[in-house]
């Protein structure tokens, strides 16, 4: 297990342990799919990567349980919506 799952800094950052398993889930079907991560790193774990996007604030569950992803040039009005119907 990574060690940034051991801290309960992640986990209060998201809301919860339900919420960021869920985060972490939909994120890595996405990246499973074919998107392209959102962090530049020298690393095939996806989880890494999912990891440091949350960290990093690129990612993050709406109230409704959907995910949302920050674009690199917008501020927090100006979000991403991805598809996760199929999700």
């Amino acid at each position: 297990m990574l060690e940034e799952l051991k801290e309960e800094a992640i986990v209060n950052k998201v809301g919860g342990r339900f919420k960021l398993s869920t985060l972490i889930q939909k994120r890595l079907v996405q990246l499973n799919r074919g998107s392209r991560p959102l962090v530049d790193m020298n690393t095939d774990d996806r989880m890494e990567v999912v990891i440091q996007e949350i960290l990093q604030d690129k990612i993050f569950l709406t109230t409704s349980g959907e995910l949302k992803v920050l674009s690199e040039t917008a501020d927090l009005g100006d979000l991403l919506d991805l598809d996760t119907s199929d999700l």
